[in-house]
């Protein structure tokens, strides 16, 4: 079995492959200062609730955009599972043609996207990330990542009203009723629910007409489903893309001399 990881900057995402089967999912909180031993205690009870032993790990690969984590990781699949994972970044084999200025700043989790959005999908694809930003990654018809548009997070921004005014309530990222909110939390979950639908219109609507053709839209991320509900420009959801992705990437790497 191939143990898929997703570090986020808010939350990690575990993938459990059984060859092409995705078995299980498994949901953390990111935190910097936990030691591998704390994340694999966590980890270990989790997976033995599916029933999976820790010796059905025969491999694993990692997407990280919080760089300590990939050391912490990483030493949790050497001393527990007793192998090296595959980090994606500079130097490993994706099957992505990238055409951003500086190919160093695009992350694991975007080339990820990208690398399920093309295994899944019929280019050209505009993926939406909804997690700790809101992030668009536009592929071209010839499979090229050409780049996108970062945006704040859902959360943050709603976060950030409770957090930088002096009346305004944390409120819970639910759908409200209807566009005119006659209560303070109703009207600021209409501005933020619908509002980042609209934001989220607004941007695909340009980065379709930028392309010049329709793109299919995915959206993937753990506000995915909530937003594509009300946005009018996505087609697809898919919450598991990034994990679907780095098991693309993983069986490029192992198919190449010296894989696993």
């Amino acid at each position: 079995m191939l143990l898929a990881v997703d570090i986020g900057n808010t939350n990690i995402k575990l993938g459990i492959f059984d060859g092409d089967k995705l078995r299980a999912t498994l949901h953390l909180a990111t935190h910097t200062d936990h030691m591998p031993d704390e994340y694999a205690v966590v980890i270990f009870n989790l997976l033995r609730h599916y029933g999976i032993e820790i010796s059905h790990i025969k491999a694993g690969a990692i997407s990280c955009v919080v760089p300590p984590l990939l050391t912490i990781f990483g030493e949790l699949f050497e001393r527990y599972f007793g192998i090296q994972p595959l980090a994606i970044g500079p130097g490993v084999k994706t099957g992505v043609r990238i055409r951003f200025e500086n190919t160093r700043e695009v992350g694991g989790d975007r080339i990820s996207n990208t690398a399920g959005a093309l295994s899944l999908y019929k280019p050209p694809i505009i993926a939406v990330a909804m997690g700790t930003a809101t992030v668009f990654d536009t592929i071209s018809r010839d499979k090229e990542y050409l780049g996108g548009a970062v945006a704040p997070g859902i959360a943050i921004a709603a976060e950030a009203l409770y957090s930088r005014t002096a009346a305004l309530p944390r409120v819970e990222l639910l759908r409200p009723k209807k566009a005119i909110g006659t209560n303070t939390v109703a009207a600021m979950q209409s501005g933020i629910i619908f509002g980042y639908a609209g934001l989220i219109d607004g941007i695909v609507t340009r980065i379709q007409e930028e392309l010049g053709e329709k793109a299919t839209v995915v959206a993937t991320g753990g506000y995915s489903g909530i937003i594509a509900k009300e946005a009018k420009t996505i087609d697809k959801v898919n919450p598991n893309l990034t994990l679907v992705g780095i098991k693309v990437i993983y069986d490029a790497n192992r198919a190449q001399p010296g894989g696993d």
